[in-house]
């Protein structure tokens, strides 16, 4: 295993839907406990007039297509995958929910969603990526410039994993703990290296992270022994805003299944628009969706399948297809296999949604045919990422969404994600819209991105091992 390029998978993702009749809701949520935070996108804290589009969008897509290659570098040179252990349904817990503010990242300049989690005792905020691609909650401990850091000296709860221990030795190898030991009580230690120069040195440790909950306004409680990651060493410009990642990722140490084991086994997101600010939020929940403020959706939920072994730690789904107006596109089966090279993953940290080259062609060239008929072609000043971009400024063609065709993603049992069109027709310069989608070789695999995701919620039920989805403005309130 490489570990100069496994860790890419971390941490360079920090780099940079409507519904039919046929899908499922047989599914029900389990009665535990509920935890949530609120989801933050992560460009939303920067002054409008420094915001510049075409470089996000540059930015954006190199952060994807880096994130994309690895993910699947890594599935495929890891073979000693360990299988997880599966959260259990709490019949004692209560019908309560806990969570933390989630928003875009937008003000920023990059793609991800952005969480406000108390972590420590007493409670420090730190502002994390929400990443489903990431096993590890790790936040700077050492100030970086403007960036704060944990300061794990401050905090009662903030125990070190000893070099010595098993934990260390075997347990955390795939979150790249380093095999150096001076002293049995030296803490363990992990380093994330990039081929970008990028990199991320320090300690394991356990913590308490506090989130408020949600029907019961002013308390909170606390989600203990959270493994952590305390960076005491940062390289590069990967982790612009931000103050780390929170892991949620389908792994044994991951901050989703250590909460979902406390709460249910259900966590869920509802991600704003991603051009949002900061003052436009949501939540990210933990435990059982009938005591958050996404309850009044549950009547139309729509539930498919997880796929919680071909692709771990990644949430995978199963594609069927992918049809235009009502009508499935000439796409192979197996560019949907996970067991043939293929396969399909939802994921909170790539931006676009990304496809290989044999499903990319018949999508892009169906929409593009018929915006052509409406709109000029253009390119992005400089060449840019994006192959499908139009002008939709002239007065005698004003964008319309009527225009685009409407897009669904088919999965295997039933279940159809038909997203509204400016989920994948995207704002990518002043006066352009492009098709929001990458074109990936084969084999290797797809990723429906957040973009794509947004202004629905998802539900996560890790017990169940399935996937819920709704449509939905995703306000706060």
């Amino acid at each position: 295993m490489n570990k100069l390029m496994l860790p890419i998978t971390y941490v360079l993702l920090l780099l940079m839907i409507q519904t039919d009749d046929k899908s499922f809701s047989s599914y029900a949520s389990p009665a535990g406990g509920n935890v949530r935070l609120k989801l933050i996108h992560s460009q939303a804290y920067a002054p409008k007039s420094n915001y510049d589009q075409m470089k996000r969008i540059r930015e954006l897509v190199h952060s994807d297509i880096l994130r994309r290659g690895i993910m699947f570098s890594k599935h495929h040179q890891s073979t000693r995958r360990k299988v997880w252990e599966k959260p259990r349904r709490r019949t004692n817990c209560s019908n309560i929910s806990i969570g933390m503010p989630i928003s875009s990242g937008r003000d920023y300049g990059t793609g991800q969603y952005f969480v406000e989690v108390n972590v420590g005792t007493p409670p420090q905020k730190m502002l994390l990526i929400a990443d489903t691609g990431s096993e590890l909650t790790w936040m700077n401990c050492k100030r970086h410039g403007r960036r704060r850091g944990f300061q794990s000296t401050r905090s009662s709860t903030f125990k070190t994993v000893p070099c010595s221990s098993r934990t260390c030795k075997i347990d955390f190898m795939d979150l790249f703990s380093l095999a150096r030991c001076p002293t049995p009580s030296t803490p363990c230690s992990y380093d994330y290296r990039y081929s970008d120069g990028s990199g991320a040195l320090g300690i394991f440790a356990r913590e308490t992270v506090t989130a408020e909950i949600t029907n019961e306004k002013g308390r909170a409680t606390k989600v203990e022994d959270v493994v952590v990651g305390c960076t005491l060493t940062l390289q590069g410009q990967g982790f612009q805003g931000a103050d780390g990642v929170l892991g949620l990722a389908y792994s044994n140490y991951s901050f989703a299944t250590r909460a979902s084991h406390t709460f249910g086994g259900t966590f869920s997101y509802c991600l704003v628009d991603h051009l949002s600010h900061k003052y436009l939020s949501n939540y990210l929940t933990f435990g059982y969706a009938g005591a958050t403020s996404h309850s009044g959706l549950l009547s139309r939920m729509h539930y498919t399948k997880l796929d919680l072994a071909s692709l771990i730690p990644f949430y995978a789904v199963n594609v069927e297809g992918i049809s235009i107006n009502g009508e499935l596109l000439k796409i192979p089966s197996l560019i949907w296999a996970a067991d043939r090279g293929g396969g399909t993953i939802i994921d909170s940290g790539t931006s676009l949604t990304i496809l290989t080259e044999l499903a990319y062609r018949p999508v892009v060239g169906a929409l593009g045919e018929a915006l052509s008929k409406r709109l000029e072609r253009t390119k992005l000043d400089g060449g840019g990422p994006l192959e499908y971009c139009y002008n939709s400024t002239n007065p005698w063609s004003r964008f319309e969404d009527s225009w685009v065709p409407r897009l669904a993603f088919h999965f295997s049992d039933g279940a159809r994600f038909e997203p509204p069109v400016r989920s994948y027709v995207i704002d990518a310069a002043p006066g352009v819209k492009c098709l929001g989608f990458l074109s990936a070789t084969w084999p290797g695999v797809s990723v429906i991105g957040n973009i794509i995701q947004q202004k629905h919620v998802w539900e996560f039920n890790l017990v169940q091992g399935v996937l819920g989805y709704a449509p939905s403005t995703c306000a706060s309130g």
